[in-house]
């Protein structure tokens, strides 16, 4: 299977914005497991809204959660029990893109986080970091624990205000190649996603494995 897990350095990094920018760059299909929080939208919407996806390739989320907070408070407040082995991709052609909630370290379940469901799903991460102040922490603890795991990387997508020296301290300490950046776009929508040229061949890092 080849395709991307998508997930942050911490939440309203932009990783909705980043999976949309990707499906903007390749042929695929959608999929955000878990959402929690469903006003104003969903990821789900957004993601087809700002890539111009086909119904047929927004992937339904194993749940539907109403507030919008960590999956287990979400969870608990909608009196539902989450359970890992329901989250199972949805069948779909070619490539895929999977949309965490959070971080890495955002609990699912008693004993379950975020970093449990990249692992079993076993696609390719691609991190996403802000640009700005903090990052570099943020961003060199999620790839301690990526690799402590073992998990396959594809790399890091910085989002923000350009930064140089933040993403030459990411690169230098992280050890790890910058995909692209996303800048403050004033509009956002297919065309202006379509635009931004990753730096590295997105097909080839789609199917990496450690």
């Amino acid at each position: 299977m080849s395709g991307f897990f998508v997930t942050g350095t911490d939440t309203e990094v932009g990783k909705t914005l980043v999976s949309a920018w990707l499906l903007t760059q390749l042929d695929g299909a959608y999929w955000k497991p878990i959402q929690a929080g469903t006003v104003p939208t969903t990821d789900s919407a957004t993601v087809q809204q700002l890539a111009e996806l086909p119904v047929s390739r927004v992937l339904p989320e194993a749940y539907l959660l109403p507030e919008p907070m960590a999956p287990h408070e979400s969870a608990r407040r909608a009196n539902i029990a989450l359970d890992m082995e329901k989250i199972k991709l949805p069948p779909h052609d070619g490539l895929v893109v999977v949309e965490g909630a959070g971080g890495l370290m955002v609990p699912i379940a008693d004993g379950a986080y975020m970093i449990d469901l990249a692992d079993a799903l076993d696609l390719p991460i691609l991190l996403v970091a802000r640009s700005t102040l903090g990052t570099i922490n943020h961003t060199l603890l999620s790839l301690e624990a990526i690799r402590r795991r073992g998990l396959p990387l594809a790399g890091v997508v910085i989002s923000g205000p350009e930064t140089p020296h933040n993403r030459a301290a990411i690169e230098r300490f992280g050890k790890v190649e910058v995909i692209a950046e996303i800048p403050q776009l004033e509009t956002v929508n297919r065309d202006t996603l379509k635009a931004i040229e990753p730096e590295l061949d997105l097909l080839k890092l789609a199917t990496v494995r450690p």
